[in-house]
């Protein structure tokens, strides 16, 4: 009897386990779809047999330039940023212990947003205006954590008051700048707040990013499954809270400036994403964050398609298309009654 109950309890997991990998076999297949449906869709339909002939050699001058001029860095753009909001956001929810954490709640992109703003107005282009705002989020990050320490520790609720509190702040001051601006920059400033990937020029900073941070979370993954228990019980179990949550915060803060710079602010996918693969039952951060990389990833390379090729000569704003996905799914969410964390 003891060992009936022995390999009952043992195949439980490992089912569970199997049904995780293929979930992640799933979302893979998705992302390899959403590459597909990226480089075929736009004004120039093309064929998957023309993709790969463009892919592969450059006798179709037209083809060969559409596809690596145009296409493939923007769907590279689109997925690294939508894959460090999802990795930002799934920390951001187990640091907060809030359900509607994402990576702006702590006015990162607040901070990065007046920043650019500024240096768009100025009429600076291309690194300055990434600069900028990657030197607002910084700024933002450590005013944040500063302000919420004080003189003496910070705990989590404290740090959620203050990044709220700056947020605000850090909207009127966008609001001001939107109020001085030329006339001439303000269709500029407007698309920048609403997410728009025109703005991404060179992937690599965005894509090494990613790679260091899914390496770093996966190296912090058991700590993060502690984490989640709870705080006393992460203590009980040797954990050191502090010094892990600003390990947390400062790498969320990091992933969040380096997808802000690249696209601006694009809403609800950090918000959405984590929830959506804990309704999946994906609740170990071992498989987690790699879910969220691809599950972020290939839902901006949708939304960018539909984007910039749903209405003729026109290219929407990505963070409308996010937010249109965004807040059905989240209703969705809460009337399913998804845990947070």
């Amino acid at each position: 009897m003891s060992n009936t109950q022995g390999q009952q309890s043992n195949y439980v997991p490992n089912v569970a386990r199997q049904k995780a990998y293929l979930q992640l076999l799933l979302l893979l297949a998705i992302a390899l779809i959403s590459f597909i449906v990226a480089l075929t869709s736009g004004s120039l339909s093309l064929s998957f047999s023309e993709v790969f002939s463009a892919m592969s050699s450059d006798t179709n001058q037209l083809h060969h330039q559409v596809v690596y001029e145009l296409r493939l860095p923007r769907m590279i753009h689109a997925f690294t940023t939508g894959a460090l909001l999802a990795l930002a956001g799934a920390l951001m929810q187990v640091l907060l212990r809030n359900p509607l954490a994402d990576p702006y709640i702590l006015g990162i992109s607040g901070g990065s947003a007046v920043f650019a703003l500024i240096a768009i107005a100025l009429g600076l282009v291309g690194w300055m205006v990434s600069a900028s705002a990657f030197f607002g989020a910084l700024l933002a990050m450590f005013l944040v954590f500063g302000l919420a320490r004080g003189q003496g520790s910070w705990t989590a609720s404290r740090l959620l008051l203050t990044g709220v509190v700056l947020a605000s702040g850090w909207g009127a001051i966008v609001s001001f700048v939107l109020t001085i601006a030329p006339q001439g920059k303000l269709r500029s400033l407007i698309f920048w707040l609403m997410g728009d990937l025109s703005f991404a020029e060179n992937f690599w900073p965005s894509l090494i990013t990613l790679a260091i941070g899914i390496l770093i979370c996966l190296y912090f993954a058991r700590s993060l499954n502690v984490l989640s228990l709870g705080a006393m019980q992460a203590q009980s179990l040797g954990l050191n809270i502090n010094r892990f949550r600003w390990q947390l915060y400062v790498i969320a803060s990091l992933l969040t400036a380096m997808a802000i710079i690249q696209a601006g602010n694009i809403g609800f996918i950090g918000l959405i994403i984590p929830h959506l693969l804990r309704l999946m039952g994906l609740r170990d951060y071992r498989l987690l964050i790699p879910g969220a990389v691809l599950a972020g990833g290939s839902l901006l390379v949708f939304a960018d398609t539909f984007a910039r090729s749903a209405i003729e000569d026109t290219a929407l704003p990505v963070g409308i298309l996010t937010a249109a996905i965004g807040v059905p799914i989240f209703i969705f969410l809460l009337y399913r009654g998804v845990k947070s964390v």
